[in-house]
């Protein structure tokens, strides 16, 4: 018999193991600690239908965008 022949013939008598793990949809388990909320919006640390978001998030952006060039002006200024 050549090799290829036994692997083939090995091949077809074994049954694969990915045949054998016989994946299928389980209900998820609330009562488990790992388990989160899912759908929309529930992965995020805030909730963006408050009535101030767009302007907390607006004045979040300005800050962090701001606080680099605000620092560089600030060390030029220092010493001058």
């Amino acid at each position: 018999m050549s090799m290829l022949a036994r692997s083939v013939i090995r091949a077809s008598t074994a049954p694969s193991l990915v045949a054998r793990r016989g994946f299928h949809a389980t209900r998820a388990r609330l009562s488990s600690p790992f388990h989160y909320p899912e759908g929309p919006r529930s992965n995020i640390p805030f909730n963006p239908l408050t009535k101030y978001f767009a302007f907390r998030y607006w004045t979040f952006m300005a800050v962090g965008f701001g606080t680099p060039f605000a620092i560089a002006v600030w060390q030029t200024k220092k010493n001058g």
